[in-house]
Order: structure tokens, then C-alpha cells, then sequence
């Protein structure tokens, strides 16, 4: 019968952890929507958390009462603040990230030995 190396086996509980990891990481980056009105608050996008514009909202008659030049200053504005919202709420998920796993640290605990 044969028999993993505890040190095998640890990097390999290690590899698991991190994946689970950056799994759940990633699900919660791809979650990541910002909304935040325009100036006037008849205007909202949605941006995802790489920054891109996934929605937006035009209250009704909002094109129709402001100028071209209004509408895209109007419009502009909600996007940067919706992309720097965006952009916080990022930074706290990976900020956030849990710490290495008792196997994790075993695994590296044992690759620095040995190096």
C-alpha cells in the first residue's frame, strides 16, 4: 500500500485550499455592481468591478429637459462615481481575503526548509 508524504500531502491540502480561495474570491469580484445617480439623480448606471458599464437607468424625460452637452456631463459623472465605487467595494473584497489555511502554512513552512 502506498503512503503520501506528509509533506506531499500538505501542499496538496494547500493547492485545495487556494483554489477554494480564489474561487470564492473571484464569485465575489464577479458579484461587484455599483450604482450611483448622476448629480441630478435622474441618471444611474451600473458598473461591474472591472469598471465596465453593464446598465443604465434614464428617468423618464430626463433626455428630453436637458441639453446634449447636460445629458453626457450628467452622465459621465454617474459613471465615475459608480466606477469608483466599483472600485472600493474591490479593494475590500481582496483586502478581505482569509488567511492561509493551517495546511497552507505547513506546506510553505516546509518548502522554505528545505530550500
Amino acid at each position: 500500500m502506498n503512503s503520501i508524504h506528509p509533506d506531499v500531502q500538505a501542499a496538496l491540502d494547500a493547492a485545495r485550499d487556494l483554489r477554494h480561495r480564489i474561487a470564492d474570491m473571484r464569485e465575489r469580484i464577479d458579484s461587484i455592481r455599483a450604482r450611483r445617480p448622476s448629480p441630478s439623480g435622474a441618471i444611474i448606471p451600473e458598473v461591474d468591478a472591472m469598471g465596465r458599464l453593464t446598465d443604465l437607468y434614464l428617468a423618464p424625460g430626463t433626455a428630453a429637459r436637458l441639453t446634449s452637452a447636460e445629458l453626457v456631463a450628467e452622465i459621465m459623472a454617474a459613471i465615475r462615481e459608480s466606477t469608483a465605487d466599483a472600485g472600493r467595494q474591490y479593494q475590500v473584497v481582496v483586502n478581505t481575503l482569509p488567511e492561509p489555511s493551517e495546511a497552507e502554512s505547513a506546506a510553505s513552512t516546509t518548502a522554505s526548509s528545505q530550500a
